[in-house]
Order: structure tokens, then C-alpha cells, then sequence
């Protein structure tokens, strides 16, 4: 407003502002009157300044309804294009959005491929690991039965190398099947929590999907849109595109890592227990041949100790007839030699010069001599032939030991050991089939 409108005057004796003038009183009697009033002068430029006010605002209203149709056109004109702009970016995102789930859908589907073929991996190095203790029993009861051989044939031979050789192989084969059972299980727990991870992450994208849908089908005509005056507010865990689309590629690139360490894996857990069925094998056909050779050794050898046997009792026999005959040799030898030595004691009575050295004396003395020699022969021979007679009987149960011994280790190598071990797993079922 004009500074040069007038506000009423209310207030007679106040004092006039400045710029104002009063007219001035004619004295006590008009003052009733005169007081309070505005010149002709002020009443018409208060009159100029209400016009020009109104004429001024006349015109800035004008002004503004010109601006305010520009812009309404202007900010409709914006506004379509901001949302035709936002529908168009929704769709786009959508896109993007239905291609990472794709994507991880196919990295959970390999994932789940992958876990369930290492389960079954699984699943074959705990059968074979199971399957490991029928070739320890077998070798280790094999040790055992052979710990019961006695004698000579108590011996550290090679079928007892090849079988310590055995059992150790199996502990290693088990410890090896431990370890890759548990790299398998570790690596089952890793494929999982990949898989896990990639379901949330498509599970939030396919809700963010369905949001997304549901936001790009809204248009001006849509009935159930309102006010959510915060929701333009811009919140601080909201992450930029960059960082998103980081994660879904952190989270791919995980899973593919697992994918190949588990594949990886696979070949490993194969190839052990490929090899390891292998080696067993093969160590139990070495074993099976040291026993094959050590049985025909032992067959060999009793075949050895029979038949020498047999020629030792026939040579028991030959020896007892041997003593038997020099026995009666001897006793033949008593009849001669009391002749001889009661010719000599008679003849020893002759009296005085009739006892004298003559032939007769000679001879009998020669015939006693030769008679005792051959007894003292005969009796050295028989004491040799009977000392013959107890080294062969000595021989004789030697002989029969050994055979006995041979007989209990042929026993325990060939009726329980060898056939104990026709048991053995095959390499099928070695390797977890």
C-alpha cells in the first residue's frame, strides 16, 4: 500500500506525523469540529494511491495467472514425462531384475547338481571306508592264526611281510578315506551355504520383481494410490546400482568357485578311491601268492619229511634185526669160549713137569684170545648199532615233529588263512559300489 494513505485519526490530541498536515483550530468553540480532519489534498492522494494499488495488483494477478498456466502446462508437461520416464526405467529394471534371477536360478540349479553328486561321492567313501575293515579283519586275523604256528616253521617268511605290508596299506587307505570323506562333507557344507545364499539373494530379487511389477502397472487412472509423504525421503541403507549389481556378482562368483572346487573335488574322491581299490587289490593278490607259494613250500617239505621218515623207519627196522643178530652172535661166541677156557683150566692141573707151554696150551690160549677179541668186537659193534638204533628212533620223532608242524602250518596257511581270505571285497566293492 501507498505510504501516502492516511490511517484514522482517533486521538484529537495526539501529535500529527510526520508529512501529515492538520488543519489548525479556530479556538475552543470549533474544536469539536475541525479536530482529526484530512485536506482535500490527502483525500485525493489517497484516493490516486488506492487506484494505483489496485491497478497494480490488478496487473501482478494477471501476471501470475499467465505464469501459473505456463507452468501448470510446464510441470504437467514434466510431470508426464517424469513418469513416463520412471515406467520406462521400471521396465528396464525389470529386465535386469528377471536376468540376475535367471541367472541365479541356473547358478542354485548347479549348485544343487553338484551337491547331490557329491553326495553320492559321499555316499561311496563311506561304504568304502565301511568296506575297509573286512581286508583289516581278514589280515589281521591271518597274523593272528599264524601266531599259533609252532616249532621251526614259527617264522618271520615273506607271506607274513606281505600281510604286515597289507595291514598297513589298509590303515593308510582308511586315513585317506577319512580325510577325503571330510574334504567332501566340508565341501557339501560350502555348496550349501553358496546355494542358501543365491536363494535369498533370488528370493529378495523376485520379491523386488514382483514390487517392481506392481509399481509399473500404477498409472494417473489407478484407483488405490495415496499420500506417503516420506516415502520420497531418501533412507541411508538404500546401496547405489554399482553395489548391487556387485553383489549379485560376488554372489555368482561364489557359487561358480564352489562349483568348480566341487567338481575338482569329484575327480579327487574318483581317483582315490579308483587307486585305493586298486592297491588293496593288488596287495591282496601279492599276499595270495606268498600264501600259494609258502603252502607249496610247506607241501614240499612234508613230502620231504615223509618219505625220509619212511626210509628211517625202514632203516629202525633194518637196525633192530642188525642188534638182534649181533646179539645172538655174541651169545653163540659164549659156548666156544667156556670150552676153550675149561680146556685150559683142567689142563692147568697137570702135575709137575707134565704142566708145561706145549702146542696144545698154545693153541688154547690163541683160541681163548681170538674168541674174547671177537666178542669185545662184536660187543663194540652192537654197542654202535644200538647208539644207530637211538639216533634213528631221535630222527623218527624228529621227523614225525616236523611233519606235525608242517601239517598245522599247511593247516593254518591253506584251510583257514586262504580260505578266510576268499572273502576278500572285490574292486567294485572297494570302490563304494
Amino acid at each position: 500500500m501507498s505510504s501516502e494513505v492516511l490511517a484514522p485519526r482517533s486521538d484529537p490530541t495526539a501529535a500529527p506525523e510526520q508529512g501529515l498536515s492538520v488543519a489548525p483550530s479556530a479556538g475552543l468553540a470549533t474544536a469539536g469540529y475541525r479536530s482529526a480532519k484530512y485536506h482535500p489534498g490527502e483525500w485525493m492522494a489517497n484516493n490516486a494511491a488506492t487506484l494505483q494499488r489496485a491497478f497494480s495488483d490488478r496487473l501482478a494477478a494477471e501476471r501470475i495467472q499467465r505464469a501459473s498456466r505456463a507452468l501448470s502446462a510446464e510441470v504437467e508437461a514434466g510431470t508426464l514425462s517424469a513418469q513416463s520416464r520412471g515406467t520406462r526405467l521400471l521396465g528396464a529394471r525389470l529386465q535386469d531384475l528377471h536376468s540376475r534371477r535367471s541367472e541365479l536360478e541356473r547358478g542354485v540349479e548347479r549348485l544343487a547338481a553338484e551337491t547331490e553328486l557329491l553326495l553320492g561321492l559321499k555316499r561311496r567313501l563311506e561304504k568304502a571306508l565301511l568296506t575297509t575293515d573286512i581286508p583289516l579283519a581278514i589280515a589281521t586275523d591271518n597274523l593272528g592264526c599264524r601266531e599259533r604256528r609252532f616249532g621251526p616253521d614259527l617264522v618271520k617268511d615273506q607271506v607274513e611281510e606281505e600281510l604286515l605290508k597289507e595291514v598297513e596299506l589298509i590303515r593308510n587307505v582308511q586315513a585317506l578315506l577319512k580325510k577325503t570323506l571330510d574334504q567332501a562333507v566340508n565341501q557339501i557344507r560350502l555348496n550349501r551355504e553358496a546355494k542358501q545364499t543365491l536363494e535369498l539373494d533370488w528370493s529378495n530379487k523376485h520379491e523386488a520383481y514382483n514390487l517392481d511389477d506392481h509399481c509399473g502397472r500404477y498409472n494417473n487412472m489407478s484407483t488405490n494410490t495415496q499420500h506417503y509423504p516420506s516415502s520420497a525421503k531418501v533412507h541411508n541403507q538404500l546401496c547405489d546400482e554399482e553395489a548391487w549389481l556387485k553383489f549379485t556378482e560376488v554372489n555368482l562368483a561364489e557359487a561358480e568357485r564352489q562349483c568348480e572346487s566341487s567338481a575338482s573335488l569329484r575327480s579327487l574322491c574318483e581317483r582315490v578311491l579308483q587307486e585305493t581299490a586298486e592297491d588293496l587289490q593288488a596287495q591282496s593278490a601279492a599276499v595270495d601268492q606268498r600264501f600259494s607259494q609258502r603252502c607249496l613250500e610247506l607241501s614240499q617239505a612234508k613230502n620231504q619229511l615223509e618219505l625220509q621218515l619212511s626210509q628211517v623207519l625202514q632203516q629202525i627196522g633194518v637196525q633192530e634185526r642188525n642188534i638182534s643178530f649181533l646179539q645172538q652172535t655174541i651169545f653163540d661166541k659164549e659156548a666156544p669160549l667156556r670150552v676153550a677156557q675149561s680146556r685150559l683150566h683142567y689142563r692147568a692141573q697137570r702135575p709137575n713137569m707134565e704142566l708145561c707151554r706145549d702146542q696144545p696150551q698154545i693153541s688154547l690160549l690163541s683160541e681163548v684170545e681170538e674168541i674174547s677179541g671177537s666178542v669185545s668186537l662184536l660187543q663194540q659193534q652192537l654197542s654202535e648199532a644200538r647208539g644207530s638204533l637211538a639216533q634213528l628212533e631221535d630222527s623218527r620223532l624228529m621227523l614225525e615233529k616236523d611233519i606235525s608242524c608242517k601239517t598245522h602250518s599247511l593247516f593254518i596257511d591253506r584251510d583257514k588263512c586262504m580260505k578266510h581270505r576268499t572273502r576278500y571285497p572285490t574292486v567294485l566293492t572297494l570302490s563304494g559300489y
